[in-house]
């Protein structure tokens, strides 16, 4: 199964999806990487989903990848004695840690830890932004407020606090235990919500211990603070807009999401744009023109992968929503003016492996190229390729079946299981061998293969070599 584009497609699995036949239409249809989102559903669901998955790839024959998205610390309100309330802007209203149900007057907040975070001035955004709140007093467990806009709010909504960092940690108590249980199950990535500081991937990292792929969702303000030190403790990083964009002004998200891509290209990163991307889909059987525009706009800035959130977890047209996704990236990236444009934050080589992959990306815009083939241990060296952008597919072969579920991520990556090469003169006959049967080389054709010395040892790239498919 051979992809017609580039970017790849992230769907996120729930009731709709979850069902093992469904798992394998969506993979058909053009899912490259499954999401299993540990704020719903119980362990013995995600379980389920995954052996879905494997069953899927089993019958495919092609990697899949399994991304475990934990919950994070997403801070909610208590409850209302009625289930809801009426507010009136301009009216007071108290946020406090009293358990008692609320009343139009007033509401418990749980967590100790935005009262730390509050000051006089600041605003306090509920239910996604729906109703804003404006701090006129606080303490550590109280904060009087003015209701600033919004009028409907109701039990257990979520809480934001736009420019503030709350001194939570990034993994929770149930965190820890769904990310024992994702590491047992043998997911490829761990996504890990609401990151603030570098410190908070260190912890997951230390925890992980490179049984998975660890990405940070960057949703916070205070995340692109320290961006830098961030993306320099995870293998790849998501454009997380939903709560991004309830904690920045809407004009500044697309702003925020194009430097993020560069950020993430610039280190062969791999980047997801999500949420919201085909939401009209939850409900129709085809997206706005709007939403297509935005998937579009992900492609050619030249996002890894686009997803697909509650349009395919819980939505009436899971199925049509990943097709309208892979009719979309496989459309942009026929556009002749694609290239230029996802090419135009090309980044700086800077590093001798770096430089002979920059080199085989330009031996390979040879007319008589089809593919280039990476021999990897890791997934390091097709991911090195991945970020030079080639248009020619990069078939990855590696002897390691979970580096190649993670490189299911990777931009133009088609990733295969081969066993363990020992002789350097094998090189050219596998490449050329796996290139044919995956139909990326046609008999007379150039291979362009990158490899590393002594085979089989993970380390860089250090073999640039040109092969041909035998005639018949």
């Amino acid at each position: 199964m051979i992809r017609a584009r580039r970017a790849r497609i992230v769907a996120t699995l729930g009731p709709a999806s979850r069902a093992a036949g469904k798992v394998k239409a969506l993979a058909e249809a053009g899912a490259d990487v499954f999401r299993v989102n540990f704020s719903h559903g119980t362990h013995e669901d995600h379980a389920l989903t995954i052996a879905n998955v494997r069953a899927a790839e089993r019958a495919l024959g092609r990697p899949l990848a399994v991304l475990a998205d934990l919950q994070g610390p997403k801070i909610r309100l208590g409850v209302f004695a009625d289930g809801a309330v009426r507010l009136k802007p301009g009216q007071d209203f108290r946020l406090d840690r009293d358990p008692t149900p609320g009343d139009a007057s007033r509401v418990q907040v749980p967590l100790a830890e935005v009262f730390q975070a509050l000051k006089p001035g600041a605003d306090v955004l509920l239910d996604d932004g729906r109703v804003r709140l404006r701090v006129r007093r606080c303490g550590p467990d109280f904060a009087e407020t003015e209701v600033v806009s919004g009028e409907a709010l109701s039990n257990h909504k979520g809480l934001n606090l736009p420019q503030l960092a709350i001194p939570v940690p990034a993994l929770t108590a149930k965190d820890r235990a769904d990310l024992a249980f994702a590491l047992s199950e043998g997911v490829d990535w761990v996504a890990l919500s609401f990151v603030q500081r570098a410190s908070d991937m260190a912890e997951l990292r230390a925890i992980v211990q490179g049984r998975a792929g660890v990405l940070a969702k960057i949703e916070k303000p205070a995340a692109l603070e320290a961006l830098d030190e961030i993306l320099d403790l995870c293998e790849a990083i998501m454009v997380a807009r939903g709560d991004l964009g309830v904690e920045l002004a809407p004009e500044d998200v697309p702003v925020v999401q194009k430097a993020l891509i560069r950020a993430a290209r610039t280190r062969g990163l791999p980047v997801i744009v999500a949420t919201q991307m085909l939401e009209s889909m939850i409900h129709a059987p085809t997206p706005t023109r709007a939403e297509a525009s935005d998937v579009a706009g992900a492609v050619y800035e030249g996002a890894d992968a686009v997803m697909l959130s509650a349009e395919t977890a819980a939505g009436a047209y899971p199925l049509e929503a990943v097709s309208m996704m892979d009719r979309i990236l496989t459309r942009v990236e026929r556009d002749p003016r694609w290239p230029e444009l996802m090419r135009a934050e090309y980044p700086v080589e800077d590093a001798d492996a770096d430089a002979l992959v920059a080199a085989a990306r330009r031996a390979a815009e040879a007319a008589s190229t089809a593919c280039l083939t990476a021999f990897t241990t890791t997934g390091q060296t097709a991911l090195r390729l991945a970020r030079e952008r080639p248009l020619q597919p990069t078939l990855a072969l590696t002897p390691n079946l979970a580096a190649a579920r993670k490189l299911a991520l990777a931009w133009g990556v088609e990733p295969r299981v081969i066993p363990p090469l020992h002789d350097p003169e094998d090189l050219a006959r596998v490449a050329v061998e796996e290139a044919v049967a995956a139909e990326l080389a046609a008999p007379g054709q150039r291979v362009l293969i990158l490899a590393g010395l002594p085979m089989g040892s993970p380390g860089a790239a250090n073999i640039l070599r040109l092969a041909h498919a035998p005639r018949r």
